[in-house]
Protein backbone atom coordinates (compact mmCIF):
# COMPACT_ATOMS: atom_id res chain seq x y z
CA UNK A 1 0.00 0.00 0.00
CA UNK A 2 1.59 3.32 -1.03
CA UNK A 3 2.42 5.80 1.71
CA UNK A 4 0.17 8.84 1.42
CA UNK A 5 1.97 12.17 1.94
CA UNK A 6 0.56 14.54 4.55
CA UNK A 7 -1.14 17.81 3.73
CA UNK A 8 2.04 19.56 4.85
CA UNK A 9 4.12 17.51 2.40
CA UNK A 10 1.72 18.29 -0.44
CA UNK A 11 1.97 21.96 0.52
CA UNK A 12 5.77 21.87 0.64
CA UNK A 13 5.79 20.34 -2.86
CA UNK A 14 3.71 23.27 -4.10
CA UNK A 15 0.70 21.06 -4.77
CA UNK A 16 -1.69 22.21 -2.07
CA UNK A 17 -2.93 25.52 -0.68
CA UNK A 18 -5.11 25.06 2.42
CA UNK A 19 -6.55 28.55 1.98
CA UNK A 20 -7.83 27.96 -1.58
CA UNK A 21 -11.62 27.80 -2.06
CA UNK A 22 -11.41 24.21 -3.32
CA UNK A 23 -8.84 23.07 -0.78
CA UNK A 24 -10.84 20.06 0.44
CA UNK A 25 -11.51 18.76 -3.09
CA UNK A 26 -7.86 19.35 -4.04
CA UNK A 27 -6.53 17.49 -1.01
CA UNK A 28 -8.87 14.55 -1.64
CA UNK A 29 -7.63 14.39 -5.22
CA UNK A 30 -3.97 14.50 -4.18
CA UNK A 31 -4.48 11.75 -1.62
CA UNK A 32 -6.34 9.56 -4.12
CA UNK A 33 -3.66 10.06 -6.80
CA UNK A 34 -0.93 9.20 -4.29
CA UNK A 35 -2.87 6.06 -3.32
CA UNK A 36 -2.50 4.89 -6.94
CA UNK A 37 1.27 4.80 -6.48
CA UNK A 38 2.02 8.19 -8.07
CA UNK A 39 5.02 9.97 -6.53
CA UNK A 40 5.17 13.58 -5.37
CA UNK A 41 7.66 14.25 -8.15
CA UNK A 42 5.26 12.95 -10.81
CA UNK A 43 2.42 14.98 -9.33
CA UNK A 44 4.58 18.12 -9.25
CA UNK A 45 5.17 17.84 -12.98
CA UNK A 46 1.41 17.50 -13.53
CA UNK A 47 0.28 19.97 -10.89
CA UNK A 48 -2.84 21.49 -12.48
CA UNK A 49 -6.19 19.88 -11.68
CA UNK A 50 -6.86 18.49 -15.15
CA UNK A 51 -3.42 16.87 -15.43
CA UNK A 52 -3.73 15.33 -11.96
CA UNK A 53 -7.19 13.97 -12.78
CA UNK A 54 -5.89 12.22 -15.90
CA UNK A 55 -2.42 11.22 -14.63
CA UNK A 56 -3.27 7.79 -13.12
CA UNK A 57 -5.30 6.89 -16.21
CA UNK A 58 -2.53 8.05 -18.53
CA UNK A 59 0.03 5.88 -16.75
CA UNK A 60 -2.33 2.89 -16.84
CA UNK A 61 -2.60 2.94 -20.64
CA UNK A 62 0.90 1.49 -21.12
CA UNK A 63 2.01 0.31 -17.66
CA UNK A 64 5.39 -0.99 -16.59
CA UNK A 65 9.01 0.03 -16.89
CA UNK A 66 10.21 1.34 -20.22
CA UNK A 67 13.46 0.93 -22.12
CA UNK A 68 15.21 2.85 -24.87
CA UNK A 69 15.10 2.16 -28.59
CA UNK A 70 18.46 0.38 -28.56
CA UNK A 71 17.47 -1.90 -25.66
CA UNK A 72 14.07 -2.71 -27.18
CA UNK A 73 15.64 -3.54 -30.54
CA UNK A 74 18.27 -5.74 -28.92
CA UNK A 75 15.73 -7.70 -26.90
CA UNK A 76 13.35 -8.04 -29.85
CA UNK A 77 16.14 -9.23 -32.16
CA UNK A 78 15.44 -6.51 -34.69
CA UNK A 79 17.60 -3.69 -36.06
CA UNK A 80 16.87 -0.30 -34.44
CA UNK A 81 16.35 1.22 -37.89
CA UNK A 82 13.70 -1.37 -38.77
CA UNK A 83 12.00 -0.89 -35.40
CA UNK A 84 11.74 2.83 -36.14
CA UNK A 85 10.37 2.14 -39.63
CA UNK A 86 7.74 -0.19 -38.18
CA UNK A 87 6.78 2.43 -35.60
CA UNK A 88 6.43 5.20 -38.19
CA UNK A 89 4.56 2.88 -40.58
CA UNK A 90 2.00 2.30 -37.83
CA UNK A 91 1.43 6.06 -37.64
CA UNK A 92 3.51 6.90 -34.56
CA UNK A 93 6.27 9.47 -34.21
CA UNK A 94 9.85 8.16 -34.32
CA UNK A 95 11.14 7.38 -30.84
CA UNK A 96 13.89 9.59 -29.43
CA UNK A 97 17.01 7.40 -29.11
CA UNK A 98 17.74 8.17 -25.45
CA UNK A 99 14.19 8.36 -24.05
CA UNK A 100 12.73 5.22 -22.41
CA UNK A 101 9.71 4.66 -24.62
CA UNK A 102 9.14 0.94 -25.11
CA UNK A 103 7.31 -1.42 -22.76
CA UNK A 104 7.56 -5.19 -22.35
CA UNK A 105 4.43 -5.52 -24.50
CA UNK A 106 6.11 -3.47 -27.24
CA UNK A 107 9.10 -5.80 -27.25
CA UNK A 108 6.85 -8.85 -27.63
CA UNK A 109 5.07 -7.09 -30.50
CA UNK A 110 8.33 -6.34 -32.28
CA UNK A 111 9.44 -9.96 -31.87
CA UNK A 112 6.24 -10.97 -33.67
CA UNK A 113 6.92 -8.34 -36.33
CA UNK A 114 10.38 -9.79 -37.01
CA UNK A 115 9.03 -13.33 -37.28
CA UNK A 116 6.19 -12.29 -39.59
CA UNK A 117 8.51 -10.19 -41.77
CA UNK A 118 10.59 -13.30 -42.39
CA UNK A 119 7.47 -14.95 -43.85
CA UNK A 120 5.84 -12.14 -45.84
CA UNK A 121 8.82 -9.85 -46.46
CA UNK A 122 9.62 -6.57 -44.74
CA UNK A 123 8.18 -4.23 -47.39
CA UNK A 124 4.85 -6.05 -47.51
CA UNK A 125 4.59 -6.12 -43.72
CA UNK A 126 5.40 -2.41 -43.43
CA UNK A 127 2.59 -1.65 -45.86
CA UNK A 128 0.24 -3.84 -43.84
CA UNK A 129 1.38 -1.97 -40.72
CA UNK A 130 0.25 1.29 -42.33
CA UNK A 131 -3.23 -0.12 -42.88
CA UNK A 132 -3.31 -1.60 -39.38
CA UNK A 133 -1.97 1.58 -37.80
CA UNK A 134 -4.56 3.78 -39.52
CA UNK A 135 -7.36 1.49 -38.32
CA UNK A 136 -6.03 1.28 -34.76
CA UNK A 137 -5.57 5.07 -34.62
CA UNK A 138 -9.24 5.48 -35.48
CA UNK A 139 -10.21 2.93 -32.82
CA UNK A 140 -8.10 4.84 -30.26
CA UNK A 141 -9.74 8.16 -31.05
CA UNK A 142 -13.18 6.56 -31.05
CA UNK A 143 -12.47 5.13 -27.58
CA UNK A 144 -11.49 8.57 -26.30
CA UNK A 145 -14.58 10.15 -27.85
CA UNK A 146 -16.72 7.44 -26.24
CA UNK A 147 -15.33 8.32 -22.81
CA UNK A 148 -15.65 12.09 -23.27
CA UNK A 149 -19.23 11.97 -24.53
CA UNK A 150 -20.57 9.37 -22.11
CA UNK A 151 -18.51 9.77 -18.94
CA UNK A 152 -16.47 12.97 -18.71
CA UNK A 153 -18.99 15.53 -19.97
CA UNK A 154 -21.95 14.11 -18.01
CA UNK A 155 -19.74 14.01 -14.91
CA UNK A 156 -18.77 17.64 -15.29
CA UNK A 157 -22.38 18.67 -15.88
CA UNK A 158 -23.31 16.94 -12.61
CA UNK A 159 -20.36 18.70 -10.91
CA UNK A 160 -18.73 15.44 -9.94
CA UNK A 161 -15.75 15.73 -7.58
CA UNK A 162 -12.21 15.68 -8.90
CA UNK A 163 -11.70 12.27 -7.31
CA UNK A 164 -14.79 10.89 -9.06
CA UNK A 165 -13.58 12.20 -12.41
CA UNK A 166 -10.09 10.81 -11.84
CA UNK A 167 -11.51 7.41 -10.85
CA UNK A 168 -13.68 7.37 -13.98
CA UNK A 169 -10.65 8.24 -16.11
CA UNK A 170 -8.59 5.46 -14.53
CA UNK A 171 -11.43 2.94 -14.96
CA UNK A 172 -11.69 3.88 -18.64
CA UNK A 173 -7.94 3.47 -19.16
CA UNK A 174 -7.97 0.07 -17.45
CA UNK A 175 -10.94 -0.98 -19.58
CA UNK A 176 -8.65 -0.69 -22.62
CA UNK A 177 -7.48 -4.15 -21.63
CA UNK A 178 -10.65 -5.68 -23.05
CA UNK A 179 -10.14 -4.06 -26.45
CA UNK A 180 -7.43 -6.48 -27.72
CA UNK A 181 -9.62 -9.50 -26.97
CA UNK A 182 -12.59 -7.82 -28.64
CA UNK A 183 -10.49 -6.90 -31.66
CA UNK A 184 -9.22 -10.48 -31.96
CA UNK A 185 -12.78 -11.78 -31.84
CA UNK A 186 -13.94 -9.40 -34.56
CA UNK A 187 -10.75 -9.84 -36.61
CA UNK A 188 -11.12 -13.62 -36.85
CA UNK A 189 -14.79 -13.27 -37.80
CA UNK A 190 -13.96 -10.62 -40.42
CA UNK A 191 -11.14 -12.72 -41.88
CA UNK A 192 -13.55 -15.62 -42.19
CA UNK A 193 -16.12 -13.36 -43.90
CA UNK A 194 -13.43 -11.87 -46.18
CA UNK A 195 -12.33 -15.34 -47.25
CA UNK A 196 -15.92 -16.19 -48.19
CA UNK A 197 -16.29 -12.93 -50.15
CA UNK A 198 -13.04 -13.47 -52.02
CA UNK A 199 -14.09 -16.96 -53.08
CA UNK A 200 -17.22 -15.44 -54.61
CA UNK A 201 -15.69 -12.45 -56.41
CA UNK A 202 -12.20 -13.70 -57.34
CA UNK A 203 -11.82 -16.10 -60.23
CA UNK A 204 -8.96 -18.50 -60.75
CA UNK A 205 -5.51 -17.02 -61.45
CA UNK A 206 -6.74 -13.41 -61.34
CA UNK A 207 -4.31 -12.26 -58.68
CA UNK A 208 -5.81 -9.35 -56.72
CA UNK A 209 -8.46 -8.51 -59.33
CA UNK A 210 -12.01 -9.07 -58.09
CA UNK A 211 -15.37 -8.73 -59.78
CA UNK A 212 -17.67 -6.62 -57.58
CA UNK A 213 -20.28 -3.90 -57.69
CA UNK A 214 -19.01 -0.63 -56.26
CA UNK A 215 -21.36 1.90 -54.72
CA UNK A 216 -21.14 5.48 -53.49
CA UNK A 217 -23.95 7.09 -51.51
CA UNK A 218 -23.62 10.66 -50.23
CA UNK A 219 -25.61 13.34 -48.45
CA UNK A 220 -26.76 16.03 -50.86
CA UNK A 221 -26.25 19.57 -49.56
CA UNK A 222 -23.95 18.55 -46.73
CA UNK A 223 -21.83 21.71 -46.96
CA UNK A 224 -24.79 24.10 -46.51
CA UNK A 225 -26.00 21.87 -43.68
CA UNK A 226 -22.63 22.22 -41.96
CA UNK A 227 -23.16 25.98 -41.91
CA UNK A 228 -26.75 25.77 -40.62
CA UNK A 229 -26.44 23.10 -37.93
CA UNK A 230 -24.58 23.27 -34.65
CA UNK A 231 -21.53 21.08 -34.19
CA UNK A 232 -23.58 18.74 -31.98
CA UNK A 233 -26.42 18.51 -34.51
CA UNK A 234 -24.00 17.92 -37.37
CA UNK A 235 -22.21 15.22 -35.41
CA UNK A 236 -25.50 13.47 -34.66
CA UNK A 237 -26.47 13.60 -38.35
CA UNK A 238 -23.18 12.15 -39.54
CA UNK A 239 -23.27 9.47 -36.84
CA UNK A 240 -26.80 8.51 -37.83
CA UNK A 241 -25.94 8.26 -41.54
CA UNK A 242 -22.68 6.37 -41.01
CA UNK A 243 -24.25 4.00 -38.49
CA UNK A 244 -27.16 3.23 -40.80
CA UNK A 245 -24.81 2.76 -43.77
CA UNK A 246 -22.68 0.32 -41.79
CA UNK A 247 -25.66 -1.77 -40.68
CA UNK A 248 -27.40 -1.80 -44.07
CA UNK A 249 -24.23 -2.78 -45.95
CA UNK A 250 -23.21 -5.47 -43.45
CA UNK A 251 -26.66 -7.08 -43.39
CA UNK A 252 -26.73 -7.41 -47.19
CA UNK A 253 -23.46 -9.29 -47.86
CA UNK A 254 -21.58 -6.07 -48.66
CA UNK A 255 -18.59 -4.38 -47.11
CA UNK A 256 -18.35 -0.73 -46.12
CA UNK A 257 -14.94 0.22 -47.49
CA UNK A 258 -14.57 3.78 -46.23
CA UNK A 259 -16.09 7.17 -45.57
CA UNK A 260 -15.15 9.82 -48.13
CA UNK A 261 -16.21 13.18 -46.74
CA UNK A 262 -20.01 13.09 -46.66
CA UNK A 263 -20.15 9.85 -48.71
CA UNK A 264 -19.73 6.17 -48.03
CA UNK A 265 -18.12 3.72 -50.43
CA UNK A 266 -19.14 0.07 -50.34
CA UNK A 267 -18.68 -3.06 -52.41
CA UNK A 268 -20.96 -6.06 -52.84
CA UNK A 269 -20.29 -9.40 -54.52
CA UNK A 270 -23.53 -9.16 -56.54
CA UNK A 271 -25.23 -6.31 -58.36
CA UNK A 272 -28.63 -7.06 -56.82
CA UNK A 273 -27.19 -6.82 -53.31
CA UNK A 274 -25.58 -3.47 -54.18
CA UNK A 275 -28.88 -2.14 -55.53
CA UNK A 276 -30.66 -3.26 -52.39
CA UNK A 277 -28.06 -1.50 -50.22
CA UNK A 278 -28.23 1.80 -52.11
CA UNK A 279 -32.02 1.88 -52.33
CA UNK A 280 -32.43 0.92 -48.67
CA UNK A 281 -30.18 3.78 -47.61
CA UNK A 282 -32.21 6.19 -49.70
CA UNK A 283 -35.51 4.81 -48.39
CA UNK A 284 -34.45 5.16 -44.77
CA UNK A 285 -34.43 8.94 -45.27
CA UNK A 286 -37.56 9.14 -47.46
CA UNK A 287 -39.42 11.32 -44.95
CA UNK A 288 -36.41 13.38 -43.88
CA UNK A 289 -36.43 17.00 -45.04
CA UNK A 290 -32.75 17.49 -44.19
CA UNK A 291 -31.01 14.32 -45.35
CA UNK A 292 -31.48 13.51 -49.04
CA UNK A 293 -29.10 10.77 -50.14
CA UNK A 294 -28.15 9.98 -53.72
CA UNK A 295 -25.80 7.43 -55.18
CA UNK A 296 -24.12 5.66 -58.05
CA UNK A 297 -23.27 2.03 -58.79
CA UNK A 298 -20.89 0.44 -61.27
CA UNK A 299 -19.87 -3.20 -61.72
CA UNK A 300 -16.75 -4.89 -63.05
CA UNK A 301 -13.22 -5.92 -62.21
CA UNK A 302 -11.34 -3.81 -59.67
CA UNK A 303 -7.95 -4.03 -57.98
CA UNK A 304 -8.14 -5.04 -54.34
CA UNK A 305 -5.16 -3.75 -52.39
CA UNK A 306 -4.61 -3.03 -48.68
CA UNK A 307 -8.30 -3.26 -47.84
CA UNK A 308 -9.32 -0.77 -50.53
CA UNK A 309 -10.41 -0.99 -54.16
CA UNK A 310 -9.03 0.82 -57.20
CA UNK A 311 -9.58 1.11 -60.92
CA UNK A 312 -11.85 2.60 -63.59
CA UNK A 313 -14.96 0.89 -62.18
CA UNK A 314 -14.47 2.66 -58.83
CA UNK A 315 -14.06 6.01 -60.57
CA UNK A 316 -17.10 5.30 -62.73
CA UNK A 317 -19.30 4.59 -59.70
CA UNK A 318 -18.18 7.83 -58.08
CA UNK A 319 -18.76 9.91 -61.24
CA UNK A 320 -22.20 8.37 -61.82
CA UNK A 321 -23.14 9.16 -58.24
CA UNK A 322 -22.13 12.79 -58.76
CA UNK A 323 -24.71 13.05 -61.55
CA UNK A 324 -27.61 11.75 -59.47
CA UNK A 325 -30.16 14.17 -58.12
CA UNK A 326 -31.36 13.94 -54.50
CA UNK A 327 -33.11 10.64 -53.74
CA UNK A 328 -31.87 9.05 -56.96
CA UNK A 329 -29.64 6.04 -57.58
CA UNK A 330 -27.93 5.92 -60.98
CA UNK A 331 -26.33 2.71 -62.25
CA UNK A 332 -24.31 1.56 -65.23
CA UNK A 333 -25.40 -1.05 -67.82
CA UNK A 334 -23.18 -3.66 -66.14
CA UNK A 335 -25.21 -3.27 -62.94
CA UNK A 336 -28.47 -3.65 -64.88
CA UNK A 337 -27.16 -6.83 -66.49
CA UNK A 338 -25.95 -8.21 -63.16
CA UNK A 339 -29.25 -7.55 -61.39
CA UNK A 340 -31.53 -9.12 -64.01
CA UNK A 341 -34.21 -11.25 -62.44
CA UNK A 342 -34.02 -9.33 -59.16
CA UNK A 343 -36.95 -7.23 -57.89
CA UNK A 344 -35.65 -3.95 -59.30
CA UNK A 345 -36.61 -1.68 -62.16
CA UNK A 346 -34.13 0.26 -64.28
CA UNK A 347 -35.34 3.30 -66.19
CA UNK A 348 -33.03 4.55 -68.99
CA UNK A 349 -31.72 8.04 -68.14
CA UNK A 350 -29.91 8.72 -71.40
CA UNK A 351 -26.22 9.12 -72.00
CA UNK A 352 -24.25 11.38 -69.72
CA UNK A 353 -20.84 12.96 -69.94
CA UNK A 354 -18.72 11.86 -67.00
CA UNK A 355 -15.64 13.62 -65.74
CA UNK A 356 -12.53 11.87 -67.04
CA UNK A 357 -14.47 9.81 -69.61
CA UNK A 358 -14.24 10.74 -73.30
CA UNK A 359 -17.53 9.31 -74.55
CA UNK A 360 -21.05 9.78 -73.13
CA UNK A 361 -22.04 6.82 -70.96
CA UNK A 362 -25.54 5.31 -70.69
CA UNK A 363 -26.99 5.34 -67.18
CA UNK A 364 -30.18 4.04 -65.57
CA UNK A 365 -32.25 5.09 -62.60
CA UNK A 366 -32.65 2.16 -60.18
CA UNK A 367 -35.83 1.61 -58.18
CA UNK A 368 -37.80 -1.17 -56.55
CA UNK A 369 -39.93 -3.07 -59.03
CA UNK A 370 -43.65 -2.61 -58.33
CA UNK A 371 -45.31 -5.54 -56.66
CA UNK A 372 -47.24 -7.78 -59.02
CA UNK A 373 -51.02 -7.64 -58.53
Amino acid sequence: MPTIPTAAEFRAAGLYDPDAPDAADRLALLEWVAAQGISLEQMAVNRNDRSLITLPGDLAIRPGLRVTLAEAAKRAGIAPELLQRARVASGLMPAAPDVPEFTEADIVGFQSFAATAAFFGTSALLQFSRVLGASVARIAEAAIALFIANVELPGRELHASSVALAQANLNASQAIGVIPQTIECFLRAHVEAAVRRQRIVRGEERGDLVGVTVGFVDLVGFTPLARRLSVTELGALVERFEGLANDVVASRTGRLVKHVGDAVMFVAPRADAACDIALTLMEQFADDDIVRPRGGLAAGDVLMRNGDYYGPVVNLASRVGDLAVPREILVTPAVVDGARGAPFAFEPAGKRMLKGVDEPQPVFVASRAPAEP
